[in-house]
Parts: structure tokens; C-alpha cells; sequence
């Protein structure tokens, strides 16, 4: 997501690199790049004239700030200006006095609009808002069908009267149903076309007026860049809408979307799909926005996706085995899957301050195939094995036979003990205050100890831990070492 544009921007920084202050003279360059990532992101050119416009009043107005370099004032000025583009602020989903709340789901065929339909009631549903979806795509095949199953799988009960009735019809009766059973907020699941036509706009006209939505959302496919502000602006006209989901966000690395919608259209991006799974939903915030966009990360998406997933008790657990030496690779399992649980690895890397453009795509994958060997390799073990990683350290013939049922060469279950022992007794020492995370490069078990931030090819290939100030000896090197964060701190 956004990675081209970011990609981009980064040449624009560099413009301004080694300056002592920002002038006209310089600017012009950055901002020429500036104009060329936005238009390579497929941002509408309207948008792109008034965001480089605002760009340039603004910096030549900046005053000269202490401390502050030229590039690093210029990057505050396009974020402040991303931000405002997007919108400035996150507009929440409505929650009407008079229950139920009415959410009509509008867009094109091939949207994903069903699947946004499950995953906004899911979401719902983490709220503590009990949802009903109704089924009044009569007209694709198997649609009703798509909506039941995704129903099922999320647990939302799903109201539907078959293919043969009207769906106006279909929505008066849903809606009354949802008053009925007392639900906090009916999901009105609408047909889509291939392109916009008089039938499909007099239809959603008539279900609106019939259930009195709180919320229009417009699904839109964000791959297709500024046509999806265009869009989103022609649905307003035409019908009224309150807002806008933007799914396969994951999927576009342009982002001219995201950019365009809320200037082009004047309505708010409310969510973003970001994956194909009914939890892949996400609110939208257009400050984290512009800040994963300029490659600073986004911690609080990552704090919210940690608290979803994590158990206040088993975390508690979890520290008094750290303390005591006694985190095993049963616990060290569980981790490894509450990690894929809050999406890739990769995912997870570019909302870490300073680490999205760190990391190759090449890394990244290579770093998700060693947590995969690391699963495998664990899971060839015996309950006791897993609970005592020692046995293992003291015995060729047990890790001969888990390199075997893991399909792998003994010498990397010895490497994995090897690292595994070295981490919990890093992680013991951090835990009782004994080590700072500065110039930690142990990494994750069975990954070796490269260090990205460092500027090494491969942080999870094999190799020595120069960093890791645990190891007896060590001591020596700690002023080396002192400025470099390390992959395995994380």
C-alpha cells in the first residue's frame, strides 16, 4: 500500500538534503518530484495542481525552525497537506438515537461490496452493536448465497425472502425485522452494475426512500485510482451518499484514491479493505494515512491491531515466564501466530516508525518463509521438548529426528535451540532492567542476526550477533554497537 508513491516522495526529500535552508531556488526541484509522485499514484490532476500549489505557499512561508533541517521541515509541510487532502479527520459510522441504525451499502460490480458488507458488521460487532444483514442482490448469481456464507462464518444473522422477490420489497421487510428482534444496526446489502446506469440509480433511489438510511456508503475498488473519486462524486449526485469504503487498498500501491475521494467528491473515506478476510477492515484515519504514506509508520493502528489480538491475562502469563527464564517454544508458537493473526509480517514492518522503507519486499518474504521453517521445525517436536528446550541442546539424536519430521538439516533445529536459548535469556535481561534495547541485534530464533537499520543485505539470514550485549565478552563492543537498533529488539 502506497509504496510507489513513497518510493517517490523520498526522491523529493533528498532534493533538499544538505541545504541550510528552504529558499525558492531550492524548493522548485522537491517539489517537481513532489508533482511526479502524485501523478505516477494516479491522483487526479485537479488535486495534484492545489496540493503542490498549497505546498509551495506554505514552505516559502515556513519560517526557519532550530534544529530543524530544510527536508525534515518540508516533509512536516506535505503531511500537514496530505492530512487536509484526506480529510483531515476520522468521520465515525453513524449511530442513530432512534434504533435501528440504517447502513445502505451502494457500488459498482466487483467492488468487493458484499464482502465490505460482512466486514463492516464484523466490525460492528467488536463494538458491541449487534447487526443484521439484508440481502437484496437479487440479480448477481449466488450473491444471496456469498452473503449467508459470510454471515455464517462472522456469526450476523442475514435476512433474506430469495431471488425472485423485489428488493425494495426485501429491504422494507429486513428493516422491520431488525425492529422487531431490537438490532442496533441493519446492513443493507444493495446490487451492483457494471457501470452506472438509470435502472440501478432509480432502484437504490427507491430502497433509500423506503428505509431512511443513516449512512450511504459508496464500495469502491481503490485500484482504480482517481476514476474512484470520480465515481464516488457521480453516486453523491445522483443518489446522496454519506461516505465512501475504499477496499483492496492492499493491493494498490498508487494510492490516487485515497488522495482524490474526498477532495474530488467532498464525502469522507469512512473504511479501507486491506485484505481479503472479513477482519481486514479498517476505520480510516488520514493522519495515520499520511504518515504510513511518508513512511513514518503508523504505531496506533499497530497498538489497536496488538489489543485485538492479546489477552490482558496470558500477557501477564507470558511476563512472569520472560522473568524467569521460563518462556518455552509452546509460548513462543502462540506469538509467532498472534503475530500472522494481525496481518503479514510485512504489514506489520511498515507500520513500525522507520522500518517501512527499511526492508526490501525480498527481505520480507524471506523473513515470512524463516518463520515458517521456525513453525515447522517446532511443531516436529514432543510436548517436552517444546516445554524444555534444553533436552534438545543436550541430545543429537532428538534433533535429528525433528530435523527429519520437519524436512529440514539438523544443523538448523540446532541453530533454532541455539538462537532460542540466546533470546530468552536476552529477553529475561531486558525484562529485569539489565540491558537497554540499543544495539540488541539478536533476532527472532533460527534468523540469524543481520540488521536492517544497519544496512545489511539480509536481516534474517544466518551470521554473527556483533550487537547482542547479553553474550559473555561482549562488553567491549557496546560503544560500537551503541547506535544501532536492532531487528530482533521488535
Amino acid at each position: 500500500m502506497f509504496e510507489a508513491l513513497s518510493e517517490q516522495f523520498e526522491s523529493a526529500w533528498k532534493k533538499l538534503r544538505g541545504q541550510d535552508k528552504i529558499s525558492d531556488a531550492n524548493i522548485t526541484e522537491a517539489l517537481r518530484e513532489v508533482r511526479r509522485a502524485l501523478l505516477e499514484a494516479d491522483v487526479n490532476l485537479d488535486v495534484v495542481k492545489g496540493f503542490v500549489a498549497d505546498v509551495k505557499e506554505k514552505a516559502q512561508g515556513a519560517g526557519v525552525v532550530s534544529g530543524v533541517r530544510p527536508d525534515q521541515q518540508f516533509i512536516k509541510i506535505v503531511y500537514d497537506e496530505l492530512v487536509e487532502t484526506m480529510g483531515e479527520t476520522n468521520v465515525p459510522l453513524a449511530d442513530a438515537e432512534n434504533k435501528p441504525t440504517v447502513v445502505l451499502m451502494a457500488g459498482l460490480q466487483g467492488t468487493g461490496k458484499t464482502t465490505a458488507t460482512a466486514k463492516l458488521a464484523l466490525h460492528l460487532r467488536k463494538q458491541d452493536r449487534s447487526a443484521l444483514l439484508v440481502a437484496t442482490d437479487v440479480y448477481r448469481p449466488a450473491a444471496i448465497d456469498q452473503l449467508l456464507t459470510l454471515g455464517k462464518q462472522i456469526n450476523v444473522p442475514v435476512f433474506e425472502i430469495g431471488a425472485d422477490a423485489n428488493p425494495v420489497e426485501i429491504a422494507r421487510q429486513g428493516l422491520a425485522k431488525a425492529r422487531e428482534d431490537g438490532v442496533d444496526t441493519v446492513i443493507i446489502d444493495t446490487a451492483g452494475r457494471l457501470q452506472i446506469d438509470t435502472d440501478m440509480m432509480a432502484e437504490l433511489a427507491q430502497i433509500k426512500e423506503v428505509t431512511q438510511p443513516d449512512e450511504v456508503l459508496l464500495v469502491v475498488d481503490a485500484m482504480t485510482g482517481q476514476e474512484a473519486a470520480t465515481l464516488t462524486r457521480t453516486f453523491h449526485d445522483e443518489i446522496g451518499i454519506t461516505g465512501a469504503i475504499l477496499t483492496k487498498m492492499d493491493g494498490d500501491s498508487r494510492g490516487g484514491a485515497a488522495l482524490s475521494v474526498r477532495r474530488i467528491s467532498g464525502q469522507p473515506i469512512k473504511f479501507i479493505g486491506v485484505g481479503e478476510k472479513v477482519e481486514a477492515l479498517q476505520p480510516f484515519y488520514p493522519d495515520r494515512m499520511a504518515s504510513r504514506i511518508l513512511g513514518m509508520g503508523d504505531v496506533l493502528t499497530l497498538v489497536e491491531k496488538a489489543q485485538e489480538e492479546v489477552d490482558i491475562a496470558d500477557a501477564e502469563k507470558l511476563q512472569e515466564k520472560i522473568l524467569t527464564a521460563k518462556f518455552d517454544f509452546n509460548d513462543f508458537l502462540k506469538q509467532t501466530r498472534l503475530m500472522k493473526n494481525m496481518g503479514s509480517l510485512a504489514g506489520i514492518m511498515k507500520l513500525i516508525p522507520g522500518m517501512g522503507n527499511k526492508l526490501s519486499s525480498d527481505q520480507l518474504q524471506q523473513g515470512e518463509q524463516q518463520l515458517k521453517r521456525c513453525e515447522a521445525m517446532i511443531n516436529s517436536m514432543t510436548m517436552e521438548e517444546r516445554q524444555n528446550p534444553e533436552v534438545l541442546s543436550g541430545s543429537p539424536s532428538r534433533r535429528r529426528r525433528v530435523a527429519k519430521g520437519a524436512g529440514y538439516a539438523e544443523k538448523e533445529v540446532s541453530k533454532l535451540v541455539t538462537d532460542f536459548q540466546r533470546m530468552r535469556t536476552m529477553m529475561q535481561q531486558m525484562g529485569q532492567g539489565n540491558m537497554g534495547l540499543p544495539g540488541f541485534d539478536g533476532g527472532f530464533p533460527g534468523m540469524g542476526g543481520g540488521n536492517p537499520m544497519a544496512g545489511d543485505s539480509n536481516p534474517f539470514g544466518g551470521g554473527q550477533r556483533p550487537g547482542w550485549r547479553g553474550a559473555p565478552g561482549s562488553q567491549q563492543k557496546k560503544k560500537k554497537q551503541k547506535k544501532k537498533k536492532g531487528f530482533g529488539s521488535l
